[in-house]
């Protein structure tokens, strides 16, 4: 057989994971490129040769994802494997049918020839949605098991949004870890929440070696996934979070239904603030398509700093940029601090946006009165601070989980808002990881 082409699309994530597990050390296929999008600035780099293997002693281009029809033509692609999440159904096919158009295969790889084995326990928790509350989950099933003497691991879902050779490997036990590395505003809203909670964290390119280093200092490894990505490692437990505010979305978002389909354990979160119709709705899906699932319903309370500071006053709030770009929402847990805490105006950063952000709000048009907390570099996150500073506002109200205080240095008054996962009384996942971790599944 003749060695195939290949384009890999991505967003500096799946894509790569995809690569070193399937292709690296395969002379069978040949990748030309990886394509990028949903990301700011990964486009136009190279996944290094350090990193892609003696076959390709040059690395690979990592080339806009709007450049992929002349890919296809200009290196005759056999193959084009989409390895990005969190888009619906239709955007996939739109993918598939430019694909098919212009000759080349349209592939999805299937979990198992993409899940990495480990010699521990794993937990992996997943959701339908970014932003659907998964790395609270997180947090909630990390304190569990250590009240329970375990040591846990979080090994999170890549973000090599710098430099792809210092990423390989990455270990977070600590804050000056974290500051020590440069990471984005993007990744510090990831680890510095479970930093602060004495958990240690990997993430980085190379998951094979991230692997192997954490089982050296855990009993029990747990995936913290990204968007809506199905898990890197194979779980002994699998755990899907579900977001009742996009109610439907579980059915029509890639690789979200697969998630739900393979789930153990279904979380419906944020049970507080969303309807009881759109609970029922998510809970009616699940049962239809995962009837063996154990649903689980969790409430996301939101807690503000100085709440009192916030009252008749106009305010600037500043969300996770995710959860509003790809994510869909038109506000998170800012808003709805703000608005429990008497605010009188919410200040539109639109006309202030500065560089990169003022496309942002061309590209997201449902965001208004919010700000997304984009900082995927550092000039970026230059660009966020002067939004912020030139927005007229009496306070800043900073809901994402990084101390954007701390990171950007702002000048004007702010105040922050955390979220955790609380459980119903019955305590369902709370008795479901008792139960896993006496006797495994």
């Amino acid at each position: 057989m003749k060695k195939q082409r290949l384009i890999i699309m991505g967003a500096a994530g799946r894509d790569f994971h995809n690569f070193n597990m399937t292709c690296r050390d395969n002379a069978d296929f040949e990748v030309v490129a990886f394509t990028a999008t949903q990301i700011p600035n990964i486009g136009g780099r190279l996944y290094p040769p350090e990193l892609a293997g003696p076959l390709y002693p040059e690395g690979i281009p990592i080339r806009p994802e709007e450049e992929l029809a002349n890919l296809i033509q200009e290196f005759h692609v056999d193959q084009v494997v989409f390895a990005y999440s969190d888009v619906s159904h239709e955007h996939v096919m739109h993918k598939a049918s430019l694909c098919l158009a212009l000759g080349a295969d349209f592939v999805l790889l299937g979990p198992e020839r993409t899940m990495l084995d480990s010699s521990r326990p794993v937990i992996s928790v997943c959701s339908v949605r970014t932003g659907a509350g998964k790395s609270g989950v997180t947090r909630y099933i990390a304190r569990l098991l250590k009240e329970l003497g375990k040591r846990p691991v979080v090994l999170r879902h890549p973000m090599p949004y710098l430099d792809l050779r210092e990423g390989r490997l990455q270990r977070f036990g600590s804050m000056a870890d974290a500051r020590a590395c440069h990471c984005t505003i993007e990744e510090l809203e990831e680890f510095e929440p479970l930093v602060n909670a004495g958990i240690v964290v990997y993430a980085g390119v190379d998951y094979g070696e991230i692997v192997r280093k954490a089982e050296e200092e855990a009993d029990i490894l747990l995936w913290d996934g990204g968007n809506n990505d199905l898990p890197f490692l194979r779980p002994n437990l699998e755990i899907v979070v579900f977001d009742p505010h996009r109610a439907g979305h579980e059915l029509s978002f890639y690789p979200g239904e697969a998630n739900l389909i393979r789930a153990d354990i279904a979380v419906i979160n944020k049970v507080d603030t969303a309807t009881a119709e759109a609970v029922e709705a998510v809970e009616e899906n699940i049962r239809q398509l995962n009837p063996t699932a154990k649903i689980v319903f969790t409430a996301s309370p939101v807690f503000l700093d100085n709440a009192e500071s916030l009252r008749g006053r106009r305010v600037l709030v500043v969300e996770d940029g995710p959860t509003l770009t790809h994510g869909g929402m038109s506000y998170g847990a800012g808003v709805i601090a703000a608005r429990n805490a008497g605010a009188a105006e919410f200040a539109d950063p639109r006309p202030y946006a500065k560089g990169s952000l003022r496309v942002t709000f061309q590209e997201y048009p449902h965001l208004e009165t919010v700000l997304p907390a984009m900082g995927y570099s550092e000039r970026q996150m230059e660009e966020l601070k002067e939004t912020i500073e030139a927005t007229p506002c009496d306070v800043v109200v900073i809901a994402t989980p990084a101390d954007l205080q701390w990171r950007l240095a702002l000048r004007k008054p702010a105040v922050r808002v955390t979220y955790e996962i609380e459980e119903t009384e019955e305590k369902r996942l709370k008795h479901a990881i008792e139960e896993f971790v006496g006797h495994g599944k």
